[in-house]
């Protein structure tokens, strides 16, 4: 099973340790892309505080993350799973998973980068500010510059089982799993449920902090148990026996990702 992730916006702060290895990054074939973006994002920081800020998107109270992003290349780096912080995260807590459910994680999770591509969660990389909707002056729109490399270095790590597709819709933009990977992808949409109170119905909603939530614990739970769902169709089942409401129809055409809905009714 290959479960891909979003980042967090906030990070952790960078280690104190060895700096950036980009040899050492999980999917070698994305190396030359993310060398690429690594450049022109430490020149433009370095070059023009405020035309930096604008390109990333940054309010004046975020400026230090211009600053932070002039020193990737000598800055400690640490664990992804330690740098992403925020509440799909939090709700994975990948720190307090007992050892084997580690070893699941480092060998199943990617969280998808503006910067760098995709990374495992083991891989060591510093604390950075570039959001998948970034547009470099130089390289564009990073969605559209990481889906070549991407296009053929996903299919080799889905290999061939499940892919459970955790990402918002910014960094989906950067590989869209396609025919066969795509048939054994399922994607997931939390649904808030809750009835309306002048016509007793019931009503959904996606509510964002509680979906990213429910991903967290979703994933969570998966690695604590070691439920290992070949496909979509096993994935609805293992969800099912965890206790999660899930409703999902096959696509009624081959090479098209499963769409499941996760219902939930109390918001924790």
């Amino acid at each position: 099973m290959l479960v891909l992730l979003p980042p967090s916006e906030g990070k952790a702060p960078s280690g104190r340790g060895a700096p950036l290895k980009p040899e050492s990054l999980s999917l070698p074939a994305l190396a030359d892309a993310r060398q690429t973006v690594l450049d022109e994002l430490v020149d433009l920081c370095l070059a023009d505080e405020e035309k930096a800020r604008d390109v990333l998107g940054l309010s004046e109270g975020l400026r230090a993350e211009v600053a932070k992003n002039t020193e990737l290349r000598t800055a400690g780096a640490r664990p992804a799973g330690e740098i992403y912080t925020g509440v799909l995260y939090d709700a994975l807590g990948l720190a307090s998973l007992d050892a084997a459910a580690k070893r699941r994680a480092a060998r199943s999770l990617l969280v998808f980068s503006g910067l760098w591509g995709a990374v495992g969660i083991t891989d060591r990389i510093p604390s950075y500010r570039c959001s998948m909707g970034v547009k470099l002056p130089g390289i564009g729109a990073l969605g559209a510059h990481w889906r070549t490399p991407m296009a053929s270095a996903l299919p080799d790590a889905a290999g061939d089982g499940l892919v459970l597709d955790l990402r918002s819709s910014a960094y989906a933009a950067a590989w869209k799993p396609k025919g066969e990977v795509a048939g054994r992808t399922a994607t997931v949409r939390v649904l808030h449920a809750q009835l309306d109170p002048a016509t007793g119905a019931e009503k959904r909603s996606v509510v964002s902090h509680f979906n990213k939530a429910t991903k967290g614990r979703i994933v969570r739970s998966l690695l604590e148990t070691g439920a290992q769902p070949k496909n979509p169709a096993e994935l609805v089942d293992a969800l099912r026996d965890l206790g999660h409401v899930v409703e999902a129809e096959a696509p009624a055409k081959p090479g098209k990702a499963w769409a499941l809905d996760v219902v939930v009714r109390e918001i924790h």
